[in-house]
């Protein structure tokens, strides 16, 4: 009987130590956190329109490819509850600033009837802001004391722009979600910054490019570590700069483009 006793008290504590050794294991397993797929997708607004392959349905194919949980919009929060109210009421968009971005009203809308994603507006953009930056461009344009100033702007607009036809790849969405695009683009939107953001407040590239981006973090933080697919989606000149600031992030997992658009060929 004491054998037994003794036998039993044994594997008493062998099993202990078994669980014991297996707690913070499973505590480990526990406490890992799954991290948000993101991706910058590139816009070309208008371009959409008319384009003979950056257009509607191809848009509208990438992002059912993609199958996004969240898509973060270049839409200020203050118009769009106007623009989804209208949507849900008329089947269509009548809000003007969401009415200037083909990829929301002819794709992303459209698609939330038949696709289980949430829409979330982030742009930092405000009417004032628009007019008082473009009040204040005209100015410095026709400002004689400036026109070093705008033509060194032009310069590098122009340059930018003969680098991009250069590369044969004009809105070619391969090449516009590729490094080598955001480099191009950096050259003309750096030289309009180093120039004019200071003197444009909230509507200087990086300064409006800072209000996007605030907004856009306070959806990925609200949304973090829930294992969910955010499709960020902006005119494609923005996405250099909030790519640079996504690399910084240790909770999300940057995912290319170049997978989606090999899927939808």
């Amino acid at each position: 009987m004491q054998q037994v006793t003794i036998n039993f008290s044994i594997l008493f504590i062998l099993l202990f130590s078994v669980i014991s050794c297996n707690k913070p294991a499973e505590k480990a397993s526990s406490d890992k956190k799954t991290k948000n797929e993101v991706l910058v997708l590139g816009t070309i607004h208008g371009g959409h329109l008319t384009d003979s392959v950056y257009n509607i349905d191809y848009l509208q194919k990438l992002i059912t490819e993609i199958n996004p949980d969240y898509i973060l919009t270049e839409i200020p929060p203050k118009a769009f509850k106007t623009a989804m109210d209208g949507f849900k009421r008329d089947d269509s968009i009548s809000e003007p600033r969401t009415m200037r971005f083909p990829e929301y009203v002819d794709v992303i809308f459209p698609l939330s009837k038949k696709m289980k994603f949430e829409i979330i507006p982030t742009a930092g953009w405000t009417k004032y802001m628009a007019a008082q930056r473009g009040a204040k461009l005209r100015a410095i344009r026709q400002d004689t004391s400036r026109a070093d100033d705008w033509a060194e702007y032009v310069k590098g607009n122009k340059f930018s722009d003969s680098l991009y036809l250069a590369s044969g790849k004009v809105n070619n969405p391969y090449f516009i979600h590729t490094n080598e695009y955001d480099s191009i683009q950096d050259i003309g939107l750096q030289t309009y910054n180093t120039l004019f953001n200071d003197e444009l407040g909230l509507g200087g590239w990086e300064n409006i490019n800072i209000a996007h981006y605030w907004n856009i973090e306070k959806a990925l933080e609200k949304h973090r570590y829930q294992g969910k697919r955010i499709l960020i989606t902006y005119g494609a000149g923005h996405k250099g700069w909030f790519l640079k600031e996504l690399r910084k992030r240790d909770d999300i997992e940057l995912l290319e483009m170049k997978p989606f658009l090999d899927a939808i060929e």
